[in-house]
C-alpha cells in the first residue's frame, strides 16, 4: 500500500524540517524499533563474520591441514591441476564450514523480521546456484592470482591489482545478461505512461537503453529495489515487481531517477578506480603481514612464502583483516556516490514526495536516524532521515506557488501615482 502523502502548500514557503517530520510520523514506534533492531544487528554480523573467517583460517592452517591437502594433491594429480584443485577446495570447504552462519544470516534472521518470502528449500537451491558460479569463477581467479604471485614475487601487488580490476569490470559487464537471470525472471515492463516516463528520463540523460525490465524479486522478499547495470552494450534498466506493487508511480519514477544517476555520473567507473586503490593498498598490507606471520609460524603450519597454495587461508585472513579495518572508508565512498545519485534523481524525476515515499519504504530494514559516527562507520547509504530531508529541501527550493497571486503594480503605474 502506497505511503505517498498529499502535502498541499498553502504559502510560498515549505518548511523542510516540518515536512520531514511529517514523513517520519508515518512510522509507528513499533516499526521504528523493529527497523533499528534489524539494522543494528547487522553491525554485530560484520564483526562475527570477520571473527568466523579468522577461525576458519586458523582451523585450516592448524596441524598442517592445509599443507597436507597441498601435499596430497601434489602426490595424486598432474602438476598443472594441483593449484586449481586446491583453489576449488579452498572455496568449497570454508563455504561448508560457514554455512550455519550463512543460513542464520541469510534465511532465518530475514524470516524473523518478515523480510523472507522463500521456503528453506527455495533459498537453499539459490545458494547452490551461487556456489556453483563461485566455484567456477573463483577457482579461475584464485588459480590466476597465485600463479601471478609465484611468477612475479613482490611485483604481484601491482599486476595483481590491475588484473583484479579487469576481472571485476568483466563481471559487471556480463552479470546483467548471464548471471542475474539465473536467480530471477526478467521480463519487459508493460507499456504505459510510467514506462514511457522512465525511458524518456534515460533518453534525456543519454543512457543507452531502449527497454525497462521487471524482475520477480517478490519470490524472495518484499524489499523494493532497482538498478541500471552493465556497460559497453550490456546496459539494462531493471526494477523489482515489488517496487511497482508497493510504491506509487511518482515513487517509482523517483527511484529510477536515482538509479539513472549512478550511470550518468559514472559511478561504475569511479568505483572501479576506488576499488583498485583499496585493493592495491590491501595487497601491500597482505604482502607485508603474510611475510611476518609466515616467518614466525610458517614452519609449524607447513606453509611457505606468499604464493604457496597451502598459504591461501593465511593470505585471505590478512586481506580480510585489512578489509575489516577499511569498512568505514569503503562505506563512505559508496555513501557519497549514493548522495550524488539522490541529488541527480531529484532533478531528473522532479518527484520529491515520491522519492521520500521510497526512502520511507526502505525504513523496513534501514535505521532512519543513526548517530554521526554510527553513520560514518556502518552506513553505505545516507541515513534515511537525511535523504527525506534533502528531498524536502529540494521541494522547498523548486515548489510551484499556487496560492493567491500577489498583485504587483507596474513601475509605470507607480510613477504615475507619485506624479
Amino acid at each position: 500500500m502506497s505511503l505517498l502523502l498529499e502535502m498541499t502548500v498553502q504559502t510560498s514557503t515549505l518548511d523542510p524540517i516540518a515536512a520531514t517530520e511529517a514523513w517520519m510520523q508515518t512510522m509507528t514506534a513499533e516499526e521504528t524499533a523493529r527497523s533499528n533492531a534489524y539494522f543494528e544487528g547487522g553491525y554485530w554480523l560484520i564483526l562475527w563474520n570477520f571473527l568466523i573467517g579468522l577461525g576458519v583460517a586458523w582451523l585450516l592452517l592448524g596441524r598442517k591441514r592445509s599443507a597436507r591437502v597441498r601435499d596430497w594433491l601434489a602426490a595424486k594429480l598432474p602438476k598443472f591441476l594441483v593449484s586449481p584443485t586446491y583453489a576449488f577446495l579452498y572455496i568449497l570447504i570454508p563455504t561448508i564450514l560457514t554455512f550455519p552462519m550463512t543460513a542464520y544470516q541469510g534465511f532465518f534472521r530475514e524470516g524473523k523480521y518478515d523480510l523472507m518470502n522463500q521456503t528453506f528449500g527455495g533459498w537453499f537451491s539459490e545458494q547452490m546456484i551461487g556456489l556453483g558460479i563461485g566455484l567456477v569463477i573463483g577457482t579461475i581467479a584464485l588459480w590466476g592470482l597465485f600463479a601471478l604471485i609465484r611468477k612475479l614475487g613482490a611485483a604481484w601487488r601491482w599486476w595483481g591489482t590491475g588484473v583484479t580490476i579487469i576481472f571485476a569490470a568483466f563481471m559487471l559487464l556480463i552479470s546483467p545478461v548471464f548471471i542475474a537471470p539465473l536467480f530471477n525472471d526478467y521480463t519487459p515492463m508493460e507499456e504505459g505512461p510510467l514506462r514511457t516516463q522512465i525511458l524518456a528520463m534515460a533518453e534525456a540523460n543519454n543512457v543507452p537503453a531502449d527497454n525497462v525490465y521487471v524482475f520477480n524479486i517478490s519470490k524472495q522478499t518484499d524489499r523494493v529495489t532497482a538498478n541500471v547495470s552493465g556497460f559497453m552494450g550490456t546496459t539494462r534498466i531493471s526494477l523489482s515487481d515489488t517496487l511497482l506493487e508497493r510504491i506509487s508511480p511518482e515513487g517509482v519514477k523517483g527511484v529510477m531517477g536515482h538509479e539513472l544517476g549512478h550511470y550518468v555520473l559514472g559511478h561504475i567507473y569511479e568505483m572501479l578506480v576506488y576499488l583498485g586503490l583499496i585493493i592495491l593498498f590491501g595487497s601491500m598490507f597482505t604482502h607485508s603481514i603474510y611475510g611476518r606471520v609466515q616467518r614466525k609460524w610458517g614452519e609449524k603450519w607447513g606453509i611457505g612464502a606468499i604464493g604457496d597454495n597451502a598459504g591461501m587461508p593465511l593470505f585471505f585472513a590478512c586481506f580480510g583483516f585489512y578489509m575489516f579495518l577499511a569498512t568505514p572508508l569503503l562505506s563512505t565512498i559508496i555513501r557519497n556516490n549514493e548522495t550524488e545519485a539522490d541529488m541527480f534523481g531529484f532533478n531528473a524525476a522532479a518527484e520529491p514526495d515520491g522519492i521520500a515515499e521510497a526512502y520511507m519504504m526502505l525504513a523496513e530494514y534501514r535505521k532512519m536516524e543513526p548517530g554521526k559516527w554510527e553513520e560514518i562507520i556502518f552506513y553505505d547509504h545516507p541515513a534515511g532521515y537525511t535523504r527525506v530531508l534533502n528531498a524536502m529541501r529540494w521541494k522547498a527550493a523548486h515548489q510551484t506557488i499556487d496560492a493567491t497571486p500577489l498583485l504587483v503594480t507596474p513601475l509605470s503605474a507607480q510613477e504615475e501615482k507619485h506624479d
